[in-house]
């Protein structure tokens, strides 16, 4: 049995006339009488009566009649439904995002303008660091991701430049420190050589850590670390205890602790550039939509300021 016998018989039930059949599905009247009867011989069972004046749907042939609707139906609806997925209207997307960026600016943008776009996708965000969403988006598990590259990005991975993130200096609030000392003075990483740092460890994002210390190392910064943790907000934590200071993401600034404050300084040479991950083979068809909102994200060069 295939698919154009059950379209047939559905044109002639409904019409309960082999010419208009004919003439609905543009199909010769001897074709349509050798499918139906062909169906017929298949199933076992006659679905019509045979008139002098034309066919009759009988007893088998309306309960069959009812069955092959709901099946063509199903079936339209699920034509429709793969190529709603094909076009990434429908589905499921897994996003990854390093928690920070996505406080304020380019990240909740996209987010919003995607769900509004394609409200019948299941977005799913995941607040991870820039290399384990790398590792994730290589093996699938993640679609894309929102990251701070440093580095050489892996072969497989395309990527969407979106904005330069700064650094800036937290301190805590009314301690003795450099930049509190002499308000009107700009900051210089040569004025920092005095004060206890403390940093997220290497092994946290290797590229990471070592640009920063590049760029530190180009203002005559050597850091004096006194502690290594494993996030920024730890570091924040510490800074809060009087442990140390610490160069952070200024991103911050959005979310600081009560009783820490950022200041700029002046000559660090530190962009940290946000850009969307994600594989050069794209596998899944949602993941569309959100590109063509990034790359019509407005691109801004600028360093953000403190």
């Amino acid at each position: 049995m295939e698919l154009r016998h059950l379209r047939y018989f559905l044109a002639v039930a409904e019409a309960e006339n082999v010419r208009l059949a004919s003439e609905h599905l543009h199909v010769t009247q001897p074709a349509i009488s050798r499918q139906v009867h062909d169906l017929e011989e298949e199933l076992g069972v006659e679905l019509f009566d045979r008139l002098s004046r034309g066919l009759r749907l009988n007893a088998s042939g309306h309960a069959f009649m009812k069955d092959v609707t709901a099946l063509m139906t199903s079936l339209e609806a699920a034509c429709d439904r793969v190529r709603r997925v094909f076009r990434g209207e429908i589905g499921a997307l897994k996003v990854g995002f390093v928690e920070i960026a996505g406080w304020e600016g380019v990240i909740p943008q996209a987010i919003r303008q995607y769900r509004e776009a394609v409200p019948s996708v299941h977005l799913e965000p995941w607040p991870l660091g820039t290399p384990e969403q790398l590792n994730k988006i290589q093996d699938g598990t993640l679609d894309g991701g929102f990251v701070y590259l440093f580095g050489n990005c892996p072969d497989d991975i395309e990527t969407i430049p979106l904005q330069h993130h700064g650094a800036a200096l937290a301190v805590l609030r009314n301690a003795r420190s450099v930049s509190k000392s002499e308000p009107s003075k700009r900051i210089r990483l040569k004025d920092l050589s005095n004060e206890k740092f403390v940093v997220f460890h290497r092994s946290v994002y290797p590229a990471y850590f070592d640009a920063l210390l590049v760029a530190c190392s180009a203002g005559g910064l050597v850091p004096r670390v006194v502690q290594q943790v494993q996030s920024e907000a730890a570091v924040l934590s510490l800074v809060t205890s009087g442990i140390g200071v610490a160069i952070v993401n200024d991103r911050n600034r959005f979310r600081a602790p009560t009783q820490v404050e950022f200041a700029k300084i002046s000559d660090l040479k530190l962009s940290l550039p946000l850009s969307f991950a994600y594989r050069k083979d794209v596998r899944n068809p949602a993941l569309l939509p959100l590109l063509q909102i990034l790359r019509s994200v407005k691109k801004s060069p600028v360093l953000s300021q403190v």
